[in-house]
């Protein structure tokens, strides 16, 4: 019988692509997105009147302040590079350690999401107070302001419950490539029948090949003997 744990596990995921290659496609994927984030903090740190916002209200420690953090999240930026970039090689090369930063960090990536919807939920004045500090040219402010908290609430707890739903989804994907590379580099393969709903285990190839036979062929040359 197949556990249920076992039932969620697939090696395909979306576009119908193997698990394999849908990992190296999100590795890919975060390390470019994290690689245009830090070419425009290094950029910014390089030339700070171009992109820094400064007025007369502001003073040095808040400038230095700032730099600080633009170095925090550089470097945050080229730690999540490195551990796409593992991800995309254990996937590639068939490493199952190489996935497992990158599994932890999608994991705690949706924890922090579910942590905000939790505080939008308990603290919903939260999100009047967000609008407020917004830029007074920032689109539809007035109109979203006007709006009642509970309708602000619930719009926001859909976009979240969305991007939660997505992200779970590409957790799924993930798991499913490490036990996939895990499964091929380490013991067996698993292969599910679902028509009837069984489970045939095959030994590995290495195992079957060493096995000896029960009758040794007889050496070459030698007469045969019925």
């Amino acid at each position: 019988m197949i556990s249920p744990w076992d039932r969620w596990h697939s090696t395909r995921c979306c576009l119908c692509c193997h698990v394999r290659t849908g990992t190296v496609i999100l590795g890919v994927w975060y390390m470019l997105i994290n690689a245009v984030v830090l070419l425009i903090l290094v950029t910014a740190l390089g030339d700070p009147d171009q992109y820094h916002l400064t007025s007369a209200e502001l003073a040095n420690d808040l400038d230095d302040m700032d730099d600080a953090n633009m170095c925090i999240a550089s470097a945050i930026s080229l730690l999540m590079i490195l551990i796409s970039g593992m991800a995309t090689y254990g996937a590639y090369k068939q490493h199952a350690a190489w996935i497992i930063p990158f599994f932890c960090y999608l994991v705690f990536d949706c924890a922090l999401n579910t942590l905000v919807a939790v505080s939008i939920v308990v603290y919903p004045n939260t999100i009047q107070d967000y609008l407020q500090q917004l830029p007074e040219n920032f689109p539809y402010k007035e109109d979203i302001m006007a709006m009642s908290n509970v309708c602000l609430v619930f719009i926001v707890l859909l976009f979240i419950g969305c991007i939660l739903t997505f992200k779970a989804y590409l957790i799924a994907c993930v798991w499913n490539c490490y036990r996939y590379v895990r499964a091929r580099s380490t013991t067996e393969v698993l292969i599910y029948v679902t028509t009837n709903d069984t489970t045939v285990l095959l030994p590995p190839y290495d195992d079957t090949m060493s096995i000896p036979s029960k009758n040794a062929p007889p050496p070459y040359g030698a007469p045969y003997i019925a």
